[in-house]
């Protein structure tokens, strides 16, 4: 070995030393990293005692822990300071001192009363056309002839709810072109809307059992297969050899010689009458048509010639219940009440007889219009005009001074001012107040 390169090689070390330099190698201190690798787990902290049982305290002590509705004793929180109370806000400079809800402690409730009156409104020019562009600077209304100040207004259509009603007590031909229009109904409706179909003879009837979406299969199929056939139309005997026996056994007369227009001359004075159950009808689609929520038009559409006679419920009191839950008539007039002039005729009633078109009374009551037509043609023309003008309405809001439910009738009357244009203005003349009108 090369001694040069290993310099502990050339040391000699006494034995002294040697033994010095052992103790110091023995004696120096291990690294905290090493001890952590080589060192035993801790031993496990040793388990608490179980706490010790303790008795229930004496029945005789209950009155001075308990009190009903305060909870024990020991768990009512000491009162806070005044300073350290929530403090209100500061009342708003325009709005004024908040309203007041009620203790905290009883929790909150809320009241509301609201005497608003919701309006629709349709204008027209000379032309029958609806006029656009209208705003709330153009309007003036009035309750009981006092001016009323108008809280909101809009122009935004509204969803439609519409029942129709149509008539099969018609007459064959006339309930053929009926038939024939009743596949454009939907078209006149959007996805928005819904519809239900009502139908009266002798009495009314539910055809759809509800209301359904005015685009639906459903709808589709019940105005398709409810159609109906009609009446025949002719004259009724009275007497003369085209009258029946009124007594019959077997299929024939009892006593030809004595029966009404045969020898013994005499004449049947009470033929049949017929039967056009309007009002009852009418009545059944508006309490389904009462069910339906806020926010949406309440259409009563019907198709008929307006005859009116055998019903339990009278004009009148329908008239009531429409004007009281905002439901609004419109009617295209068909058959008979069709014709120019004949319309208007048979506005006035004659005693002793049916009413041959009570239609105009409902409508002009309710704010709504109707259309005549005679044909296939005009009557789909009818359901698209009449449901746009249903849907394309200003809505006027205002709130009432009468008492909130007073059950007194109340006059509104709308006007425009628009002194340039002659306008036709077209709105409810009046309403009773109820829960379903203010809100």
């Amino acid at each position: 070995m090369n001694r040069s390169l290993n310099p502990f090689c050339a040391t000699k070390f006494s034995r002294g030393t040697t033994l010095k330099l052992a103790l110091a190698i023995l004696l120096a201190p291990v690294p905290a990293s090493l001890l952590a690798q080589s060192a035993p787990p801790p031993a496990p902290a040793p388990m608490p005692d179980a706490p010790t049982p303790q008795a229930p305290p004496p029945m005789s002590d209950v009155k001075t822990q308990v009190t009903p509705g305060s909870g024990t004793a020991t768990s009512i929180p000491e009162e806070q300071p005044a300073d350290t109370k929530p403090q209100p806000p500061a009342p708003d400079p325009v709005q004024g001192e908040p309203p007041i809800i009620g203790d905290a402690q009883q929790g909150f409730r809320i009241i509301e009363t609201s005497n608003a009156v919701e309006v629709p409104v349709t204008v027209k020019d000379s032309k029958g056309h609806l006029v656009a562009g209208l705003t709330s600077r153009d309007f003036r209304i009035y309750e009981n002839n006092q001016p009323q100040r108008i809280a909101f207004f809009s122009v935004d259509p509204y969803p439609l709810s519409v029942a129709f009603v149509i008539d099969q007590s018609l007459t064959q031909d006339t309930m053929a072109e009926v038939n024939r229009s009743l596949g454009a109904i939907q078209g006149a409706l959007t996805p928005y809307d819904d519809a239900a179909v009502f139908a009266y003879s002798n009495g009314p009837k539910d055809l759809s059992g509800g209301f359904t979406g005015a685009q639906s299969h459903r709808l589709e199929a019940v105005l398709q297969y409810n159609k109906a056939v009609g009446r025949e139309e002719g004259a009724y005997a009275t007497g003369g050899a085209l009258v029946g026996c009124s007594i019959s056994a077997n299929g024939g007369c009892v006593d030809p010689n004595l029966q009404v227009g045969k020898s013994a001359g005499a004449m049947e004075l009470n033929p049949v009458k017929e039967i056009h159950t309007l009002n009852d009808a009418i009545l059944e689609a508006a309490k389904e048509l009462a069910k339906r929520p806020q926010g949406r038009r309440r259409i009563l559409y019907v198709i008929s010639d307006g005859k009116e006679y055998g019903s339990r419920a009278s004009t009148k009191e329908v008239i009531k219940y429409l004007q009281t839950n905002n439901i609004a008539v419109y009617a295209t007039l068909v058959g008979d009440s069709a014709r120019w002039g004949e319309g208007y005729l048979s506005r006035f009633h004659l005693p002793l007889q049916m009413n041959d078109n009570v239609l105009p009374k409902y409508t002009q009551a309710t704010g709504g219009s109707l259309d005549a037509e005679r044909n296939t043609n005009g009557i789909e023309k009818s359901y698209q005009h009449i449901a746009e003008e249903a849907r394309f309405q200003y809505t006027l809001i205002y709130y009432t001074h009468q008492p909130a439910i007073d059950g007194k009738y109340r006059s509104i009357d709308v006007r425009v001012a628009r002194p340039s244009k002659e306008v036709e203005v077209t709105a409810k003349p009046g309403y009773y107040p109820t829960a379903g009108n203010l809100h």
